[in-house]
């Protein structure tokens, strides 16, 4: 079986899209649609700007997801999915690209989440970090010891495993893994603490945009964060959306899943190959490709 999957933050470069939307009438159309959208001309960052232009959540969150959604519109015929995920963001391009959310709707709402995510960021100063060489019970029995705030909040791949919280709780909790035997406990250079309870007012005005958009039955299984099962009914669908900025990212959980219920090929279909090399960390054997034109 076919599985496509769909990056998160991270992913972007400068440059993105510049090639599709040169290449592709249907890119420009779309990549020109969402200009207008958003306000602003998001397509001179992406294919022009610097990486700190880029980095914006505001801008690198809509960047990746136009890349992957538009990228699939442009594959047509050739995309055939047969079940799909996305890490974090990835999950909306992967609900646009599987028709259950109009292009439009997506984006609308990839904003409204970006900006809600940054403003989480600005109200509570937080961060996250990479946890590498243990077992995941483990790095989640220390979070659970830490007086602060402290989750893991990405399951990447076995032996990779995000934490997110406060600035002190990270500390505390790097300190500590590090103690317990961490290869590396390495704090990340981002805005706030993702997929945790720092996110709580994120979530709370997601819910509302989320709950107002239309989204219709998927062509096929979507594998979604919050628990890693596969999903097609439109109402578990919206309330896992909401669940998911506070929620862990079981990426882990998903591909393991996805290869259980007969995934024989991961295709990644956006900027990058990250995905690809955490899909191979489950299982080096299956295939691996990058969508292209």
């Amino acid at each position: 079986m076919k599985a496509y999957v769909f990056p998160g933050q991270g992913a972007q470069f400068v440059g993105m899209g510049k090639e599709l939307y040169e290449q592709s009438e249907i890119a420009k159309e779309l990549f020109e649609k969402a200009n207008e959208i958003l306000g602003f001309r998001i397509t001179d960052v992406m294919f022009n700007g610097t990486d700190e232009d880029l980095k914006e959540t505001k801008v690198t969150q809509p960047a990746i997801f136009l890349h992957s959604v538009i990228l699939a519109k442009v594959l047509g015929g050739s995309f055939t999915p047969e079940m799909v995920a996305g890490h974090s963001l990835g999950e909306f391009s992967a609900l646009v690209a599987a028709g259950a959310l109009s292009f439009e709707d997506g984006l609308r709402l990839v904003a409204a989440r970006a900006n809600a995510m940054q403003k989480a960021c600005e109200e509570q100063p937080s961060t996250m970090a990479a946890i590498l060489g243990l077992e995941d019970r483990v790095v989640e029995t220390i979070c659970a010891q830490v007086d602060e705030v402290v989750v893991p909040a990405n399951y990447n791949c076995p032996g990779q495993l995000v934490i997110s919280g406060s600035i002190a709780g990270i500390d505390q909790a790097c300190e500590k893994l590090t103690e317990a035997g961490a290869r590396r406990a390495l704090k990340l250079n981002v805005g706030g603490a993702f997929h945790s309870p720092l996110m709580e007012s994120a979530r709370a005005e997601l819910q509302t945009a989320i709950e107002n958009t239309d989204i219709k039955s998927p062509v096929c299984p979507i594998y979604q964060n919050i628990d890693a099962k596969p999903y097609t009914d439109p109402s578990a669908i919206k309330q896992n959306l909401i669940a998911q900025l506070t929620g862990a990212v079981r990426w882990t959980q998903t591909v393991q899943h996805m290869l259980a219920d007969g995934a024989t090929s991961f295709t990644e279909v956006g900027p990058g190959n990250v995905l690809q090399g955490l899909v191979k960390k489950v299982d080096r054997e299956v295939d691996t490709a990058s969508a292209s034109i």
